[in-house]
């Protein structure tokens, strides 16, 4: 088995004398770290070929072996425990008969301490040192309990509490249990041992680094401790929702939900610290569809959701740093690692100073996009060659790596093993598709990152001024860095924009900017950045748009933010009000074609747009990617959704197969005419027009297009139309 060689930057951008730093986990004894720009990411023999320049010599470094801790918990450092005790909380178990034990409210080690859990058999357990008490019902999933359990030290006697909240009659999943241990034998003290809610038996490596065992799949609303045991009438009142006594504490999950803390409503404030980002801002047990967004009944948002995969930080130390030069040219960098045989990248950009551009043209990164399709698992569709010929299932050589790796955590397109799905993702961890060389068997080539080389290469060949930034650049610079800019061009597929991205991008363009669109389904999604941990972001997919999976109801707010989730175009902001076109139709079999002209193109506005291109020519029907520029996802004009009425729709792309399918949101009923003849939402528009104080748009509306430039040499009618556009565009 080769040697693994993984590891991840602490930031996706560094401008000059800043530093950047590099976490590696390798078995290798030792490997080489070289700085390397990265120019083309595509070996394909029909291309020209990988590009890369080395700017600072390999360096030798030690390997050794770095693990990430996924599952999400929260975890009480100081809670004291009473010698008599109870504790209640509701439940929503979402795996409870997977067969494995599953941590509810913990504070056990070494059978010392109390743990309130769920059993291999996915019934209650309640734990007393050595003691196993258990109800021996399963529990049923997705469902809500009331869990309590208490003991008293002096008798000896514990009761154990699995109770649904829907009472149905004979239901065979409740049970109140009973029992008695020998008190001068029972061991519950654990001073020493952390209190976890979703897990148990925590160790902690390093601040907040904690191996957890037992994690939890579901939702846990509000858990208390009570300093003594508590009698059946007090129990019951907990479950009707009153307390007939004071616990020594009580955790709100309602407030702070945007935070990690698990705010502690007893006397001794215990506060607690939520740890890996399990999903916030869900409904509780008391949820009754009255409201639909938790800023307006936060005491109906009372629950954490856990999981098992979860991760927001893998908690790596630094290996190696290193500290942008002075003078160095802006653009897409790595450290390439290498040992033996074996290699990995770890990109990041080297940006300009805010106000201060090295060039007219700004290359922004969707790192946002990067983050949401972020180690990507999942079957893909065949993919085919440059003729259309079905090439049979295309996977990475890493794939494999990154199925046994699961604490890498997955992508927003991906569930998590309860079924659920991932609406977090981060940057500090390793992102296994996020590499020049990565191939993505939905395309069976360059997608994403890899994909935006073209773009990069391209400016290179044509000898263009360029700056590049990132999307978290954009994010939190805002419209500075954008202003000193004559044109902003897009990579292959800006898909996720945030409130202040979007707002500093119509700023630029009512300010006279200029963008080139080059990519397809580009500002789609509502994301959040977390304002308290800025390497995470949010996705919330509602249920509207075409979404790999759907919000639970009333969980369509954003945690971190607070704002409304799901796609733009419902938050009256459609991608055709800032580029004239937005997400039409998607599919990766068979050839793409190009671009027919329409007779817009030959409007006076547009001559200089097909300077040196035929009437009758046919605009990118060629490329590395689906053979094609109107390929994977495709963008069309709609004055209903906000296109400037004066846009000049360019040229349009024809000849579709019936597998490139169109997107759920144009309908509102599925009915035999969309399933098998509706294609007259199947194709791309190449567009342009003006905006105001002499700003302009230019949308090209496919992924595939940037996979077109190099085509016979850069010299071709797609480049022509891209180069004739920047030029004008940077005068």
């Amino acid at each position: 088995m080769e040697p693994e060689l993984t590891g991840y930057a602490d930031r996706f951008s560094a401008a000059s004398g800043e530093k950047i730093q590099f976490m590696v986990s390798t078995d290798a004894s030792a490997y080489q770290a070289t700085i390397v720009r990265l120019i083309h990411a595509d070996n394909n023999p029909a291309g020209p070929g990988y590009k890369e320049e080395i700017i600072k010599a390999p360096q030798h470094h030690l390997g050794r072996k770095q693990i990430a801790y996924g599952g999400s918990f929260v975890v009480v450092p100081d809670m004291p425990q009473p010698e008599s005790f109870t504790i209640q909380a509701w439940i929503y178990p979402t795996t409870p008969t997977n067969g494995k034990l599953q941590g509810i409210v913990t504070k056990w080690t070494n059978e010392t301490g109390y743990a309130l859990v769920i059993g291999e058999n996915g019934d209650l357990n309640f734990w007393l040192g050595s003691q196993r008490i258990t109800t021996d019902k399963p529990l049923r999933t997705r469902e809500w309990y009331f869990v309590a359990a208490s003991y008293d030290a002096v008798s000896g006697f514990a009761r154990l509490y699995q109770v649904p909240l829907k009472d149905w009659p004979d239901d065979p999943s409740g049970a109140v249990v009973e029992a008695t241990a020998e008190p001068q034998t029972l061991k519950t003290n654990a001073p020493n041992t952390l209190l976890l809610f979703g897990a148990m038996s925590g160790v902690e490596i390093k601040p907040l680094q904690i191996v957890p065992s037992a994690l939890y799949n579901g939702k846990i609303d509000n858990p208390s401790i009570f300093g003594r045991a508590l009698v059946p009438i007090e129990i019951e009142a907990l479950r009707q929702g009153t307390r007939a006594a004071d616990p020594i504490a009580a955790w709100d999950f309602a407030d702070g939900i945007s935070s990690s803390k698990a705010t502690d409503r007893g006397p001794l404030g215990l506060h607690g610290v939520v740890v890996n980002m399990p999903t916030r801002a869900v409904t509780g047990h008391t949820w009754d569809g009255s409201a639909t967004d938790f800023k307006t009944a936060p005491e109906q948002y009372t629950a954490i959701h856990f999981h098992d995969d979860d991760l927001d930080d893998s908690r790596w130390e630094a290996d190696f740093d290193w500290t942008i030069p002075d003078g160095l040219k802006s653009g897409v960098y790595a450290a390439r690692l290498n040992s033996g045989d074996i290699k990995d990248f770890i990109p990041f950009v080297v940006r300009p100073s805010v106000k201060k551009p090295t060039a007219p043209a700004l290359v922004l990164l969707p790192t946002m996009t990067y983050l949401a399709y972020a180690n990507y698992r999942g079957r893909e569709n065949p993919s085919t060659d440059e003729n259309g010929n079905l090439r049979g299932p295309s996977r990475d050589p890493r794939d494999p790596y990154l199925a046994e790796h699961p604490e890498f955590a997955a992508s927003i397109y991906n569930y998590h093993s309860d079924g659920s799905g991932v609406c977090y993702s981060s940057r500090l961890r390793p992102i296994i598709n996020m590499r020049p060389d990565y191939r993505w068997g939905l395309v069976g080539g360059p997608r994403h990152f890899a994909a935006d080389m073209y773009l990069i290469d391209w400016l290179e060949a044509k000898n263009m001024a360029y700056d590049v930034a990132t999307d978290e650049d954009l994010h939190f610079d805002g419209l500075d860095l954008l202003a000193n800019y004559k044109v902003m061009l897009t990579g292959t597929h800006p898909e996720y924009w945030t409130t202040p991205m979007r707002a500093a991008l119509e700023m630029y363009l009512a300010n006279g900017g200029r963008i080139m669109y080059l990519g397809g389904n580009g500002f789609y999604w509502v994301t959040s950045v977390d304002p308290e941990r800025p390497h995470m972001v949010e996705v919330r997919r509602n249920i509207a748009g075409t979404r790999a999976w759907e919000s639970a109801p009333g969980e369509w707010h954003h945690s971190t933010t607070g704002e409304y989730g799901g796609l733009w175009r419902y938050r009256g902001k459609a991608p055709q009000t800032l580029v004239g076109v937005g997400f039409t139709a998607q599919g990766w079999d068979g050839r793409a074609p190009g671009f027919t002209r329409k007779p817009d193109s030959f409007d006076e506005r547009a001559k200089f747009i097909f300077e040196g291109i035929g009437d009758d020519e046919i605009i990118g029907n060629f490329g590395l990617v689906l053979g094609g520029a109107a390929g994977d996802e495709l963008d069309r004009v709609d004055y209903s959704l906000g296109s400037p009425y004066h846009t000049l729709v360019l040229a349009t792309s024809s000849g579709h197969t019936k597998t490139i399918l169109p997107v759920v949101e144009n309908f509102n009923a599925i009915t035999n005419h969309v399933l098998f003849e509706d294609t007259k939402t199947v194709y791309a528009d190449m567009v342009y027009f003006e905006t105001q104080n002499g700003g302009a748009v230019f949308s090209g509306s496919a992924i595939t297009w940037c996979a077109c430039l190099s085509h016979n040499g850069y010299d071709n009618n797609l480049s022509r139309v891209t180069e004739n556009v920047l030029r004008k565009f940077v005068e």
